[in-house]
């Protein structure tokens, strides 16, 4: 048995540890906050209100179908999933909501009563992007992005056209439609993946299968749920959790860590993952000798944003609102620029606004609100309470007409979260929120590489290496780099 560190309790943490505890090791999850679930924490407050502080789309429900299977379990043995219906609005302006359903059928009709002809082009983009996802989740998504060879596959190299792996996805996208109100539909998901349409490569339209044809998803009690589950089955696996214990250094000695320091003490390891940021694990944890990349490589490439987000208790009922809202009532284009080309404040920004509490009667006391405002950004940004304020009236503007109620006078719990909370509580690279964007430049191989170069027994897991940002690719990040690690260690035993 050998005895592994990991570094961080995200989801990636969380995937690794349970798929090393479940090989027979002995691991260890340290973690610097006091509870687990990095970015996916939760928190309550004292008038009774629980937020999860990151993650709220549950897409993909099949990949953690897939981790929970793994040890013998179904997602149904930790959490109940509803299918959100509609599964959300999106706001173009003044009373004008596109309520996203989440029956194809009904998706279809609503595409052709705003574009004649559109709901036999969005069939087509459907079977498309459902090849893609398929193809991507069952292959590509799982590989570690070491080498060129592990895509030498028949099946893929035959399939490369339909990928579009070199094609624009905003290029995609308007092969398909012209109408404005659908093109942002179907653009909205990769403003998350981090770049503009223009820049991301159209086989990510397979996010649009998995919103819009697999459905939006809620785990009733949060999505903290989620984390309470994979800690569970970590620790049945025998996996042990340190809270509170900040990673100071990882020991080295030639091409091998030998442990970590911790408070000032040493504790010897076999072998370490580190799914703490990329960034901060190289720069800050490691000798200048054993990085994979300096500074400059981290300030060349292109990252997902970061994001302004207000935590409100609302002593009210908002029934105007569903569970989740997009307002799209500004240019998705502009936003984007001012995230992606010229990194400042944006002048007319796009937001989000979810509110559980419509599905969840848990996350508010009776007869009360839970309400989540995100507006993403750029990061590396200015953070100061001023500008936090000067963004949340505008949000609230726009929220207050278009419900038409009255809500800042009925806040009774208010919490901000922005760049500088983001490096402060995750030691994230620039305070982003997101990871590494998803352009054709930083795809797969040309991703941070999940092994150290240097030393044998370290890893990498999270947003900043393969497969990417988003949740479920977190998870898939985590047994990635469980694999190999437990590949290595075993290969040294024999």
């Amino acid at each position: 048995m050998s005895k592994i560190a990991i570094i961080g309790s995200g989801f990636s943490g969380l995937s690794a540890a349970a798929y090393l505890s479940a090989a027979g090791h002995e691991v260890h999850i340290f973690e610097k906050n006091a509870v687990p679930g990095g970015r996916a924490r939760k928190f309550s407050t004292p008038e009774g209100y629980l937020f999860d502080m990151g993650p709220s789309w549950y897409w993909m429900p099949g990949v953690f179908e897939k981790f929970f299977s793994d040890f013998g379990y179904s997602t149904t043995d930790f959490y109940e999933l509803k299918l959100l219906d509609p599964s959300f609005d999106i706001v173009y302006g003044k009373k004008d909501v596109m309520r996203i359903p989440n029956n194809y059928t009904k998706l279809s009709e609503l595409f052709e009563s705003i574009e004649p002809g559109s709901a036999t082009k969005l069939h087509k983009f459907m079977e498309e992007a459902e090849y893609k996802y398929i193809t991507g989740i069952e292959n590509l998504v799982y590989k570690p992005g070491l080498s060129l060879t592990e895509f030498a596959d028949l099946d893929l190299i035959k399939g490369a056209f339909r990928l579009q792996v070199f094609s624009s996805f905003s290029k995609h996208v308007r092969h398909y439609f012209s109408n404005a109100k659908l093109i942002a539909l179907m653009e909205f998901p990769v403003l998350f993946l981090g770049a503009m349409p223009q820049d991301t490569p159209a086989l990510y339209s397979l996010m649009n299968y998995a919103g819009l044809k697999l459905g939006t998803w809620y785990p009733m009690g949060g999505f903290c749920k989620v984390i309470d589950a994979m800690v569970k089955v970590a620790e049945n696996k025998g996996a042990k959790f340190h809270f509170n214990a900040n990673v100071e250094q990882i020991c080295v000695d030639g091409n091998k860590a030998t442990g970590l320091l911790i408070n000032g003490e040493k504790l010897p390891f076999d072998g370490v993952i580190g799914a703490a940021d990329y960034n901060h694990v190289e720069q800050k944890l490691l000798p200048v000798a054993y990085r994979n990349y300096d500074e400059s490589y981290w300030e060349r490439k292109t990252f997902a944003p970061s994001s302004l987000i207000f935590y409100l208790g609302v002593n009210k009922r908002i029934p105007e609102l569903e569970h989740h809202t997009l307002f799209f009532d500004e240019s998705l284009f502009d936003h984007s620029v001012e995230i992606y080309k010229k990194a400042k404040w944006p002048t007319k920004p796009l937001f989000y606004v979810c509110s559980p509490s419509q599905t969840d009667n848990s996350v508010a006391p009776e007869g009360h609100e839970n309400l989540f405002l995100l507006m993403p950004i750029a990061p590396g940004l200015e953070d100061t309470e001023a500008i936090r304020e000067k963004y949340f009236d505008v949000m609230m503007d726009r929220l207050e007409t278009q419900t038409g109620v009255s809500i800042r006078t009925n806040i009774d719990y208010k919490r901000s979260y922005c760049i500088k909370d983001f490096i402060f509580d995750y030691n994230s690279y620039k305070g982003n929120a997101y990871g590494l964007a998803n352009t054709l430049l930083q795809t797969a191989i040309l991703k941070p590489k999940i092994k150290n170069k240097k030393i044998k027994n370290l890893f990498y897991a999270g947003q900043l290496t393969v497969p990417g940002p988003g949740v479920p690719p977190a998870l898939i990040s985590g047994k990635i780099a469980a694999e190999l690690l437990n590949q290595h260690l075993n290969h040294t035993l024999n």
